[in-house]
């Protein structure tokens, strides 16, 4: 297996999760935020909401895609053993500390501003992605590493031509609207604790392993066309926006969602596969974000929503908060306390701050979400 390091992938996965953060802020500026549990402002952003609606058919099903990348990469110098060990501490320890620790912060957030009895609940929250890739990780690992064994094999072959041409990687868009057709979700967004982003997941997670496991022709194919899966995209997405957005489109919104993670691979295969400073820092921050952003972003909604201010102006401070809080709890009590490391998805190190960040090249690998 190829051990080419892969800058455009890490700072597509950086840029997803803060698309992430910036999406789940958009949710309480909507009239319906408090149904899904979410603080709710009481002035709406429905404006906000439109490109959120291109944002949200792709930004999930595309982690997934990244996360079977990331396990290609995990496996290069590792056995099934080694693997599952490596994928518990990075994945499934994470997950289960946050079901305890984590998640019941932003319930607890939640019951006090609505005046609610504050009790303890254990939840999966937003880290239901996290267990889900752990199932993933232990269904898919025997096929995967039987493709491993025999990579120069027939299979291989045919994935590789297979690839070479336009249709090849949106061919597996076949895949996608099959799943819409048979689980039938009331809608294609969502995802969170269903058997539809349950499914969705393992298609993208199985995948984004399988282009990886092609070889460069899949990477050369996206670049080469991703103006027209841009464009594509972008045309399913107006007929979606524009009265096409009920349960028979759920095919249609299939194909658009892989159209839109396919260009977007082709311009990071393009101007993103490069190594940068910035790149280190924010690849191995991104994980630890991901998991405290959304106790975070509530807590500075309890805060900034009460006051008399202009939405705009509350949605502009609840995002900036919000990043620059999850930037300090990272900068200056994640990455320095070495018995949080490993629950926040980190190496367990004894370094200083600097050397962590020194990690030579070689040894820096894609993350897995």
């Amino acid at each position: 297996m190829t051990t080419e390091r892969r800058y455009d992938i890490d700072w597509l996965r950086v840029i997803a999760i803060g698309l992430l953060l910036i999406y789940h802020i958009a949710v309480i500026f909507q009239p319906w935020a408090l149904f899904i549990r979410f603080i709710k402002s009481e002035d709406s952003l429905e404006n906000l909401w439109t490109p959120m609606t291109m944002l949200n058919v792709w930004r999930i099903p595309f982690l997934f895609y990244v996360s079977g990348m990331g396990l290609y990469f995990a496996m290069r110098k590792r056995n099934w053993k080694a693997l599952l060990l490596e994928r518990s501490k990075r994945i499934l320890l994470p997950f289960v500390f946050g079901f305890f620790a984590i998640c019941p912060l932003h319930v607890y957030i939640f019951q006090d501003y609505y005046n609610m009895p504050l009790s303890y609940y254990p939840s999966r929250g937003h880290l239901w992605f996290l267990g889900n890739i752990f199932a993933y990780v232990v269904l898919l690992s025997p096929l995967f590493f039987y493709l491993k064994k025999h990579n120069q094999g027939h299979f291989k072959k045919v994935l590789t031509k297979w690839m070479s041409n336009a249709v090849g990687p949106l061919s597996v868009s076949i895949f996608f609207v099959l799943e819409v057709v048979l689980v039938q979700p009331t809608l294609f967004e969502m995802y969170a604790l269903t058997w539809h982003g349950f499914f969705i997941g393992l298609l993208a997670f199985f995948f984004g392993f399988l282009f990886v496991y092609s070889g460069i022709t899949f990477w050369h194919t996206v670049t080469k066309w991703k103006w027209f899966y841009i464009t594509l995209a972008a045309f399913l997405f107006a007929l979606r926006h524009t009265g096409f957005g009920n349960i028979s489109s759920l095919s249609l919104t299939a194909i658009e969602s892989n159209c839109w993670i396919f260009g977007i691979f082709g311009l990071g295969y393009q101007y993103l596969n490069k190594p940068s400073a910035i790149l280190s820092y924010l690849s191995q921050a991104a994980y630890p974000v991901y998991i405290i952003h959304m106790f975070v972003l509530y807590a500075c909604s309890w805060v900034i929503l009460p006051l008399n201010l202009n939405p705009w102006i509350q949605f502009i401070g609840v995002t900036g908060f919000t990043f620059l809080i999850c930037y300090l709890i990272y900068e200056f009590i994640l990455i320095r306390i070495p018995i949080l490391r490993p629950v926040f998805g980190l190496k367990w190190s004894l370094k200083t701050k600097h050397q962590d960040n020194q990690i030579p090249e070689k040894e820096v690998k894609p993350h897995s979400i």
